[in-house]
Order: C-alpha cells, then sequence, then structure tokens
C-alpha cells in the first residue's frame, strides 16, 4: 500500500521522465513540488524500487518508470491531458481539403496523427461489410498489364496494376468486365465476395476454356477490396529513440507494417475507447520496449474505426490519450460529413 506521499512522487516522476527522458533524482521531485526533504523522498524512491514501479539507472542516480510502473500509472493514476484549442483548431486546418475518395480521408488521418505526435501511426477505416460494388473498369497498360479500378458506394476507390498471363487474351477481358457488370455490380461486397467462390466459377467454366487462369485473375483483381487497408505513417520515427541495440531490430519491426494480417490483429482494440498496451502485453518481442495506444471511433452507419499510435513506452501517455481522444472524434465528424455530402451528390444526381 502507498501513502500519499509516494503515489505522488510516482506520478511525478513519470510525468517528468516521460516529458524529458531525463532519470529522475530526489533534487528534481523537490523542485517540482513535493514536500519532503531530499532524505525522505530517498526512502519513498526505494520502496517504489522495491515494489518494481521504478528501477535505477546504471549511469546515473536517477530512476526511471518500470514497465509495471507504467501499467500502474495508467490504470491508476493518469488522466488524460487537456488539449487546446490551438491544437483542436490545427487538427480541423489539417483535415480541411479536398478528397476524391472517402479512403483518402483515412489514409491522411494517419499522416496527420504522425505529425502531431512524431510517432508511427495506423489508421483503419469504418468496417467494409456494408459497401456496394458500384463501378469496375479496365485500364490497359500494354499488352501485358491492366489497372483495375473498383469504387463502391461509400466513395471508396481502389485501383492496382496486375499482370495478365499469356493464356488470357483481349476478349477473354472483354468477357470478364461483361461478367462482372452482369454478375456483380449493385451486390454488397459480401455478396461478391460469396459469389467468387460460388457461382463465378461455374460461370467461368461455361465460357472459358482456360477457367483455371481467368480465376486467378478474378481474385487478383477483387483481393485487394476484401483486405482490410491499413494506412500507416511515420514508420521511420521509430528510429528518432533509443529504443533498438541495431538496425536489423528496427528492419523487423518495419516489415510488421507490410503485414496486413498481423498489423489488424496487433490494432484492432479488444474494447471500445482508448486502450494501451505496453511492451510484453503485445505478445510480441519485437514490440518489447514498445508502447501502442489504440481507439476505436464510429461513423453513424457506416461502422467503426481505428487509429493507432506506436512509440516508446517512455511516451507521455496522458498528453498523448488527450490527443488521441480527441483525433478520434474529429476524424469521426469530418467521416460522417463526407458521407452526408457523397449522399447529397448521388441524391441530386
Amino acid at each position: 500500500m502507498l501513502s500519499e506521499r509516494q503515489l505522488n512522487i510516482f506520478s511525478l516522476l513519470v510525468h517528468l521522465y516521460t516529458e524529458t527522458g531525463v532519470p529522475v533524482g530526489s533534487n528534481t521531485l523537490m523542485n517540482g513540488g513535493i514536500k519532503a526533504s531530499s532524505a525522505t523522498i530517498r526512502n519513498d524512491l526505494v520502496k517504489l524500487e522495491e515494489l518494481e514501479l521504478i528501477q535505477k539507472v546504471h549511469s546515473s542516480s536517477g530512476r526511471v518508470p518500470s514497465a509495471e510502473g507504467y501499467r500502474f500509472y495508467i490504470d491508476h493514476l493518469m488522466k488524460p491531458s487537456h488539449v487546446s484549442l490551438n491544437e483542436i483548431d490545427r487538427i480541423r486546418q489539417s483535415f480541411n481539403r479536398k478528397y476524391s475518395a472517402t479512403n483518402e480521408i483515412i489514409e491522411v488521418s494517419a499522416k496527420i496523427l504522425s505529425d502531431l505526435t512524431n510517432y508511427t501511426a495506423f489508421s483503419l477505416g469504418p468496417e467494409v461489410k456494408e459497401r456496394k460494388l458500384t463501378s469496375f473498369k479496365i485500364i490497359p497498360l500494354n499488352s501485358h498489364q491492366l489497372i483495375a479500378v473498383i469504387v463502391t458506394d461509400k466513395g471508396y476507390v481502389k485501383s492496382q496494376v496486375f499482370t495478365v498471363p499469356e493464356e488470357v487474351s483481349s476478349s477473354d477481358i472483354e468477357k470478364m468486365i461483361n461478367i462482372i457488370n452482369d454478375r456483380l455490380i449493385g451486390k454488397s461486397l459480401l455478396t461478391v465476395y460469396h459469389q467468387l467462390r460460388t457461382e463465378i466459377p461455374l460461370i467461368l467454366q461455361r465460357y472459358f476454356t482456360n477457367s483455371s487462369h481467368m480465376l486467378l485473375l478474378f481474385e487478383d483483381v477483387f483481393h485487394q477490396v476484401f483486405d482490410e487497408q491499413i494506412y500507416v505513417s511515420g514508420g521511420m520515427n521509430l528510429l528518432n529513440s533509443d529504443i533498438f541495440s541495431d538496425i536489423s531490430e528496427f528492419k523487423s519491426v518495419y516489415s510488421l507494417f507490410t503485414d496486413t494480417e498481423r498489423l489488424s490483429k496487433l490494432i484492432v482494440p479488444s474494447e471500445a475507447g482508448v486502450e494501451i498496451r505496453i511492451g510484453n502485453e503485445m505478445n510480441n518481442k519485437l514490440l518489447s520496449n514498445l508502447s501502442l495506444i489504440t481507439a476505436s471511433y464510429d461513423v453513424s452507419e457506416h461502422g467503426n474505426g481505428v487509429i493507432a499510435l506506436l512509440g516508446p513506452t517512455s511516451m507521455s501517455y496522458s498528453k498523448v490519450t488527450g490527443l488521441v481522444n480527441v483525433f478520434k472524434n474529429e476524424l469521426s465528424e469530418h467521416l460522417e460529413s463526407h458521407y452526408r455530402s457523397l449522399g447529397n451528390s448521388n441524391s441530386s444526381s
């Protein structure tokens, strides 16, 4: 059981260290407002160290929070910092631009959040379950490559360059476009996903002698639509702190950012609101010196999205949590406004 003074000492120590990155000693705590003698504070620091909430740095007489200490601080002492009107205005101004597609807003949100914090930011848009396929186009690049452009009714646009197998002719591509327009346009993505595994293979066998090649082509074209797109910004920011002992460790973490499945499992929170995981709580040795702050947000009638920040365990949790709370609300409101504008343009047309 910690006394009120010990709690105050610990809370101030966490605050000072996360703000400055400098190990904290008894004199610093006295100057920070702790009403006790240097000897008393040192005794309390020993008590906190025995409880494994703080640890001593070998090259200094100061202490720093341990992973267990950060967990205790977050669970029992932390309060999200107030976000100033100037910072809120900066967020709104950063979003204030024209967007040609909804996923552009999701992508931009990751960059804004990374710029605001100097950490690595992730952004995952609202769920795709109810989206419908509204347009499909093929644009030839050369004799072997095409661009597939897929548009859904929620303003999402996906484009992908793919290579056409030698066994597939230009007339085969035309048949493919006709099948998609006749069978898939106007259907929900879940229905499209189901038909690609049931009805479409049977149709391809009927129309193509090389049906296996055409089925692979269909799957290549639509694969990215069903993959949740996680936008990453500021991956190199992890190099700005002394987290990694060598560059190979950084490269291993950086490679995680391109693995959509693993990244999705990592950043999607287990509960609504803001969630903070520290080091080993992420069950990944690569991330043992990092912390992840994730937050879900709701977009009316369009599902839930996620934003997340990955940074050192010494991040300023109160400041970042306050910022993330404001940011997710601003992003939600901006997306809702965008969806309303899409609805208005569709009704007027």
